[in-house]
């Protein structure tokens, strides 16, 4: 009896594993149309970021691109989602976005296709970053423009950071250079 008991548990367990979306699994394009998987970032850390144009945060690129320029050779990457769910911040074009953040900021960390980051469009990976019942960590919907997501080498959701609050880069490289991230 407790032999059946465990051989069923396992297989629940085993179906439950197999059907969890993890980071890895999905995909997106490229500002510039290509299609990517997320698996191109496997064993990196990652920060997650929406971001727009014409918001008072928009600044952040150049503080997002000296991070990324520091540490893109620790197998850290930034990989920025274009999103125009606030205030119709980001109204140009994937071409005017690219080029804006280009001239104005040299981004050179990847810049996926606008997507949108809540609602019923809301992109697969967001739904992801953003509910408890998909990531198996927290619900943590987007606020503004430019909420901070960090995903492990693993590709496991640490941590967060909302808009609007300081950013806190100096924590942001404490978790690159050591692993360690406190909420």
């Amino acid at each position: 009896m407790n032999k059946l008991l465990i051989i069923a548990l396992v297989g629940v367990l085993n179906i439950i594993s197999s059907t969890a979306k993890g980071f890895y699994s999905f995909k997106a394009k490229t500002i510039e149309g290509k299609n990517i998987s997320m698996t191109k970032f496997r064993g990196h850390k990652i920060l997650i970021v929406n971001v727009a144009s014409k918001c008072g945060f928009t600044p952040e690129y150049s503080k997002l691109q000296a991070l990324y320029l520091k540490y893109k050779d620790r197998n850290f990457v930034i990989v920025g989602f274009p999103a125009n769910n606030f205030k119709e911040q980001e109204p140009g074009t994937n071409e005017e976005i690219r080029q804006f953040c280009t001239l104005n900021y040299q981004v050179s960390f990847p810049l996926m296709s606008k997507i949108s980051v809540r609602g019923e469009d809301m992109h697969p990976i967001y739904h992801w970053l953003t509910e408890k019942k998909q990531n198996g960590v927290f619900d943590a919907p987007v606020k503004w423009n430019f909420q901070k997501f960090l995903i492990d080498e693993k590709g496991n959701l640490i941590g967060f950071m909302e808009p609007g609050k300081n950013p806190d880069y100096d924590k942001i490289s404490r978790w690159i250079e050591t692993g360690e991230w406190k909420q």
